[in-house]
């Protein structure tokens, strides 16, 4: 193994975040991190509500712990979702590369459509607030995105090889520059083996055959085009890639690496995430 990665993949947890361009919050548990992640994007709508402007997202599913207390405190709260605009990142395709149905237990579109059925209907935005990815329209993102005057915010999570959305880093034998990725906009491709068998591993028990082949994503240009970007990890198998992102080289074989250069990125993660990954037998 390459000695750099190494040192990175070691760094202590005491030492994890320091010297990074990212800022780095650690949290004690699941419950915690869901609620930082509903408070960012609360406080985010209730500063653009005061003074009168849209607020626009991109949101992803995965990680979906925030969406039960998020709904909670809109309602109890009254806080006005009405001019805010969510782009979603993502969507899994079947092997027609059609969108998978909304009452797959894997659809991205269903469960964000009912999570926005839980606001009340006086606090809920309009249905086609919603930007939903779709094969055939994918320039639609950024047109839409520029007219709403950009995102704000870009939420997320990371994958095991660091994907962010679905933008996959390069397979083996396949080039393409940093810039020429960074500039990637909403689009179809298929998935990659590791995030089949991790999302299998963390959605299915297991079955890997039961995650589809292919998807649409939002690409890294809407990414790191908005203001902030706020990214949670709270999964054990994300403790080296935090430290890649963080502290590691900034390539498109590590897409979420990139936030190294965004003015405004955070990432919060678990104490759990934070651990050193060291091998063990189990």
């Amino acid at each position: 193994m390459d000695q750099k990665l190494l040192a990175v993949l070691n760094i202590p947890e005491e030492e994890l975040g320091k010297g990074s361009p990212i800022a780095l919050e650690v949290v004690q548990d699941d419950e915690m991190m869901c609620q930082t992640m509903a408070e960012e994007i609360l406080a985010l709508v209730r500063e653009n509500n005061a003074a009168g402007r849209h607020t626009v997202f991109i949101w992803p599913v995965g990680p979906v712990g925030q969406y039960a207390p998020l709904a909670r405190r809109i309602n109890a709260e009254r806080i006005d979702f009405k001019n805010v605009h969510v782009f979603q990142m993502d969507e899994y395709l079947d092997d027609d590369l059609d969108s998978i149905p909304e009452d797959h237990p894997l659809s991205f579109t269903g469960f964000l459509k009912r999570f926005f059925q839980s606001i009340d209907p006086e606090l809920r935005p309009a249905p086609e607030q919603h930007h939903i990815p779709t094969r055939g329209r994918e320039a639609e993102n950024w047109t839409e995105i520029q007219r709403l005057g950009g995102v704000d915010m870009a939420v997320g999570g990371i994958g095991i090889n660091g994907h962010i959305a679905f933008n996959e880093p390069p397979e083996p034998g396949e080039s393409i520059s940093d810039a020429a990725f960074k500039a990637l906009g909403t689009r179809v491709l298929r998935i990659s083996r590791e995030t089949r068998t991790i999302n299998g591993f963390t959605g299915a028990r297991g079955a890997i055959d039961l995650i589809p082949q292919y998807c649409i994503t939002i690409g890294m240009k809407e990414i790191l085009s908005a203001k902030k970007i706020r990214f949670y990890c709270n999964r054990e198998w994300q403790c080296g890639i935090v430290r890649k992102i963080l502290h590691g080289e900034v390539s498109c074989h590590v897409p979420a690496s990139f936030f190294q250069q965004h003015p405004d990125a955070k990432l919060t993660v678990t104490r759990q995430v934070a651990r050193v990954p060291m091998g063990a037998l189990r």
